[in-house]
């Protein structure tokens, strides 16, 4: 069984515009074309460092062709990837910081169910822990109200 949800989707507006397009993710983060695996941001509360976000899984995915043909699936390690530049996202956003942040480590990570093209990947973040160069956010991936994945990620300034 898994986990409850880092916060109830049901009290934000799914259906608004993002407050951050794809356009001003990448003044924050630096991944393009295949990499950038977010493309909004549709709430955030840097009081309880929580953050939503969603990617659109679309058929024209990079991996989609090889993997799996006849059954696309999102490999788990994009869906961490996404995870990740989620959280270097918020991280630069509640905390100002500039430069660089650099993918540090996967703490933990499973996969409860797929993620497959034409379908929209909701990317719930918690700020766990906050040093000085080096953070921590728990993520969970979510596909039409069902959990698909979650994990621990870090990050450093550097």
């Amino acid at each position: 069984m898994p986990p409850p949800l880092l916060f109830d989707l049901s009290q934000i507006d799914l259906t608004d515009e993002p407050i951050f397009d794809r356009e001003a993710i990448c003044r924050v983060n630096p991944q393009r074309f295949e990499m950038q695996q977010l493309d909004g941001i549709l709430w955030y509360d840097k009081e309880k460092l929580l953050i939503l976000a969603y990617k659109d899984v679309t058929e024209d995915e990079f991996w989609v062709r090889g993997h799996i043909p006849g059954r696309p699936l999102m490999p788990g390690v994009i869906m961490v990837e996404a995870a990740a530049q989620l959280s270097s996202f918020f991280v630069k956003l509640v905390y100002e910081l500039k430069g660089f942040i650099g993918f540090a480590g996967i703490e933990k990570a499973k996969f409860r169910s797929v993620v497959e093209p034409g379908k929209r990947l909701y990317l719930l973040g918690h700020l766990t822990k906050f040093k000085r160069r080096k953070y921590t956010c728990s993520v969970q991936g979510v596909v039409d109200g069902t959990m698909v994945f979650e994990t621990l990620v870090s990050g450093l300034n550097v």
